[in-house]
């Protein structure tokens, strides 16, 4: 089959992304603007979800919330305290069988003699039986040196320690005694000489070695081995993490039950196996695979409170389950850090959630993996965060959506105060005159020369005279220094502005690093005190709904300072604010009032004076009105001769934008 590509002409409308990942990105980039910082936006996105075209894609904290009442359902149908019933039961019938037995040996005995001896013989074996330890590790263990009467109860006997030996085994390494009807002793000769070598390469893991330096002996260990794990993966660091994987639900199962039946279950592992040496080389097995566990720990404590009978095998089963549900958990919580399930996790994930689940998941993976592919994020250590050109990409956003509603023509020609000391060569050039700069144009020079008709001397060059000399026009070109001072005080938030102030620092910050590039911006945030942000740090900027204070006066002495740094001469400060001020500082610490003092006003104006005289225009946006509001402005106005608008939010970026472009530019 014939694929056919069509390519069009770049015009600047075309989305390299791609619809789905932009979408993704515009929705992260108005949560930005309205005080979310990137990575909070994202991780947001990912816990909620959201619409895809008519799809609905999966939040993870549904996901997980969907796993933990799976494992809520769990809890509450089993009974742990029942988990040595079946024991215990097996262990009655083999008494009952053994008491009828003694009886039996009795009653079919005729002889007076042999029958008193026989009653003695019995009467010791029945005060053995009772007192036998009413804990079912304590009485296997009396049972193991017990001369049974009944061939019946000793046969039940040793196959309830040959089952306990085969789900004990299992315990560490699942299903290694799968179609086997009992442990024979040459069979737990052969697991103890296996779990020896298995921990020699243990050790030499915890020593260092790596996985590859260990490959080759690890090798000869599986084709040795494979009775015992016949399915067991070729790396070895692989076969650890279904090893730790098995020892998680046997340790959280040790944990979740209580401290009596902990030293029960303790004790009837010790009776069950009555192997000292295969116990020691368990023990350290158990021990090391901790040690290797990436998470420390590799258990969890359940609180079960059902009423089901839950026997052994059932108990890990249901221990296996649970830490397959915590597993997916810690899977859907490293999809936060940029992190993808594996390929066994994703199976998993859809059988227990259902296919939507799964697909929701590889749609977010796509997204990451696009949006990193672009160089719009990149993996952090504490998850994905924005690039410089991500960034770049939200400030651009801010600054078409702000342009998008004006007409290309109202940002006409405006007024210039004062000239910046740069200059650009045109295309044209003119007659040198007496303090052009030496910028000579040598073509038009040398035409002028040739065009007189006159040569020095004979096989001379072009003689030059005054009068041909031509040098390039230059345009001259203005440069300026802004500070965008933003309100930061409790009440922008709570009157839902910061979000257009916070917008418009990103648009105007992408409009000056893309257009006007010999201009300086710095955005300075106040509110009980001032502090400069950094244009990298736009993208993450929020408030502190918790301060109180709008303290104008410190923002204008920073300003002026960062202002002092530039030598052009158009300087100004853009105040975006929702109130009059109501801190000022005494002895370097603020101090708030409201309503207002006067001496925050005076101090406030003293500050506005010094930039007067600095030649700094203050142009102020204010987004409330009220009298002490208005009454500050009109004196600030009568110091500095800037202007003030009083305007709603939705239009600030209208007019702080068109206002900027207006107040700077080039003439000839």
């Amino acid at each position: 089959m014939t694929r056919i590509n069509r390519f069009s002409v770049w015009d600047g409308t075309q989305d390299p992304l791609g619809s789905d990942a932009d979408a993704l990105f515009e929705k992260l980039s108005e949560d930005i603007f309205s005080g979310w910082d990137f990575e909070a936006a994202l991780r947001r996105a990912l816990s909620r979800g959201w619409r895809e075209g008519g799809d609905q894609v999966v939040g993870i904290e549904e996901m997980m919330e969907r796993l933990r009442q799976r494992r809520q359902r769990q809890l509450e149908r089993y009974d742990l305290g029942t988990l040595f019933d079946d024991i215990k039961e097996r262990l009655d019938s083999v008494l009952r069988l053994e008491r009828g037995g003694i009886q039996r040996r009795l009653d079919a005995t005729t002889d007076d003699a042999v029958r008193r001896l026989g009653e003695r013989i019995a009467g010791k074996r029945r005060e053995q039986l009772d007192r036998l330890p009413a804990d079912p590790g304590g009485a296997i263990r009396a049972l193991h040196d017990y001369e049974f009467t009944d061939p019946q109860a000793e046969k039940q006997f040793h196959d309830l320690v040959e089952a306990l030996q085969k789900q004990v085994v299992d315990s560490y390494f699942k299903n290694v005694t799968a179609g086997m009807e009992q442990l024979s002793a040459a069979d737990r000769g052969e697991l103890r000489e296996m779990t020896r070598e298995l921990n020699a390469l243990m050790r030499r893991r915890l020593n260092g070695e790596s996985a590859a330096d260990l490959q080759a002996d690890y090798d000869r260990f599986r084709s040795k081995s494979a009775k015992w794990f016949p399915d067991a993966p070729e790396d070895f660091d692989a076969f650890l993490a279904q090893l730790q994987a098995r020892a998680a639900a046997m340790e959280s199962l040790m944990r979740s039950l209580s401290p009596e039946m902990r030293r029960e279950f303790e004790e009837m592992i010790a009776a069950t196996l009555d192997d000292p040496e295969l116990q020691s080389e368990l023990a350290e097995f158990a021990a090391a695979l901790d040690f290797l566990s990436p998470r420390g720990h590799l258990s969890s404590r359940y609180s079960f409170y059902g009423d089901q009978v839950m026997g052994m095998d059932a108990a890990m089963q249901v221990m296996d389950q649970l830490q397959s549900l915590e597993n997916l958990e810690r899977a859907l919580r490293g999809v936060y850090q940029g992190d993808e399930l594996d390929a066994a996790s994703r199976e998993q994930l859809g059988e227990l959630l259902g296919r939507d689940a799964a697909q929701s998941l590889d749609t977010v993976a796509r997204m990451i993996r696009e949006l990193e592919a672009r160089h719009l994020v990149e993996r952090g250590d504490e998850g994905m965060v924005l690039t410089s050109r991500g960034m770049r990409r939200i400030g651009q956003k801010a600054l078409r959506d702000l342009f998008s509603r004006l007409q290309r023509d109202h940002l006409g020609g405006h007024q210039l105060g004062d000239e910046g000391a740069g200059r650009d060569r045109s295309d044209q050039s003119k007659p040198y005159a007496f303090g052009d700069p030496p910028d000579i144009d040598v073509q038009a020079t040398v035409m002028n020369a040739v065009a007189r008709g006159e040569r020095a001397t004979p096989g001379s060059g072009v003689a030059l005279v005054p009068g041909d000399f031509e040098v390039h026009r230059t345009e001259a070109l203005t440069d300026s220094a802004t500070v965008l001072m933003l309100d930061m005080s409790r009440s922008m938030p709570l009157r839902g502005y910061f979000y257009a102030a916070k917008k418009v620092a990103l648009a105007l910050d992408s409009l000056i690093r893309n257009q006007y590039p010999r201009d300086a911006l710095h955005v300075v945030g106040f509110s009980d005190y001032a502090r400069e942000i950094p244009s990298t740090a736009l993208s993450a900027l929020s408030v502190n709904e918790y301060v109180y204070g709008t303290n104008l006066q410190h923002g204008l002495i920073l300003a002026r300072k960062l202002l002092a740094r530039h030598r052009g001469a158009n300087k100004q400060i853009i105040i975006i604010s929702d109130g009059e001020p109501t801190a000022h500082l005494e002895d370097g610490r603020a101090v708030f009032y409201y309503p207002p003092l006067p001496e925050t006003f005076r101090k406030t104006l003293v500050e506005v004076q010094r930039c007067t005289r600095e030649h700094i225009v203050i142009n102020t946006f204010m987004l409330e009105s009220n009298h002490h509001l208005v009454q500050f402005v009109n004196q600030m106005t009568r110091i500095n001769s800037g202007r003030v608008f009083f305007i709603s939010p939705d239009r600030l970026g209208d007019y702080v934008l068109v206002d900027f472009v207006r107040s700077r530019g080039r003439v000839a």
